[in-house]
């Protein structure tokens, strides 16, 4: 794989991140609920007009992520209304997707705003590939114990726990190497 084609894979992993959409994005469902509302997972999601939203992939707590097949998106618990065939929200599926995507490109903003010399850089399982050695322009340097490489701003994600790359060291060590000019 080229490191043009693994950068742009990475970045296409940002996708998939689960964003959270603020409380002030949100409307209230059409029905507020008399007591807490048990969400359940797999259940089905409608707006308040009985139009499909999604499912609920999963419950944390007081979050509740719902899956509209395009996006995932975090969403209170408190805001859903319990209805004869699920759960309903006080938004369409196309408002939420807006909403989510406006929510996450937002957050990769402000991420991608933080980053600085010295942050640890790790791949997707959480592995220690490098740090950042030097930020220029929309370029970020990332040093491992063997290379260093520099890859657009855009390949790094928000994760868990930091800065997130698409490959680990190995890969993105022989990648580095790869694209390197023959000695000589």
């Amino acid at each position: 794989m080229s490191l043009r084609a693994a950068f742009l894979a990475t970045a296409l992993l940002s996708a998939a991140a689960v964003p959270a959409i603020a409380p002030a994005q949100e409307t209230a469902p059409a029905a507020a609920p008399a007591a807490a509302v048990n969400v359940t997972a797999g259940a089905a999601v409608t707006d308040a007009k009985g139009g499909a939203v999604g499912t609920i992939a999963s419950v944390n707590g007081d979050v509740a992520v719902v899956d509209t097949g395009s996006i995932k998106a975090s969403i209170p618990v408190k805001s859903f209304a319990k209805t004869d065939n699920g759960f309903a929200i006080g938004m369409t599926k196309a408002e939420l997707e807006a909403a989510a995507k406006g929510a996450s490109a937002s957050q990769q903003e402000k991420f991608l705003a933080s980053l600085a010399p010295g942050i640890a850089i790790s791949d997707q399982n959480g592995g220690a590939v490098g740090t950042i050695e030097a930020i220029e322009g929309d370029l970020v340097t990332v040093a491992t114990p063997n290379v260093k490489a520099k890859l657009p701003k855009s390949a790094i994600v928000q994760g868990p726990n930091g800065a997130v790359i698409g490959m680990t060291q190995a890969q993105l060590e022989a990648a580095a190497k790869a694209s390197s000019p023959p000695a000589g």
